[in-house]
């Protein structure tokens, strides 16, 4: 079995307490997140609380959005959010999406992190796609995204 760690971090130049609640909502990852514009008719379900532990988000596109489902597990504020992935398509899996938030001078380091298993179908698929091509942009694109977000709600 093999595992894949992508991993991305980005200094937005606002403490970790403005920038938390637009992680912890499902609602706001709209406003920042680097997939919500590859599919416009993309269909989205929020459940559970609005935000924290226990917010669950699902999606259903067409294309590259695929669809899948995302539940947030953990919230250590204003340090650490932990989220789990599931996709249903393209193709299914489950993965571990963690952000850190570390105090940096007059902001705050953002890192957003994902980790996950290559099993049966994935696994071949694997040794042609790369992972850390295929979502490293799309993270450093989303924590541009989530910066100006903060900035312009500031």
């Amino acid at each position: 079995m093999s595992t894949f760690n992508v991993s991305r971090s980005a200094f937005i130049p606002s403490p970790a307490g403005d920038i938390f609640p637009f992680v912890t909502s499902f609602r706001e990852w709209i406003n920042w997140s680097p997939w919500e514009g590859l599919d416009p008719s993309m269909n989205r379900t929020y459940s559970g609380p609005v935000e924290g532990v226990g917010a669950k988000y699902a999606w259903r596109g067409s294309g590259r959005a695929g669809a899948g489902t995302m539940e947030i597990l953990e919230v250590v504020e204003p340090s650490r959010i932990h989220i789990r992935l599931e996709f249903s398509k393209p193709m299914k899996s489950v993965n571990s999406i963690t952000f850190t938030f570390a105090p940096e001078g007059h902001g705050t380091l953002v890192t957003w992190s994902m980790t996950g298993e290559n099993k049966g179908l994935g696994r071949v698929l694997m040794l042609f796609i790369n992972m850390e091509k295929m979502v490293g942009g799309d993270f450093e694109k989303g924590l541009a995204q989530l910066s100006a977000v903060v900035a312009a709600k500031g």
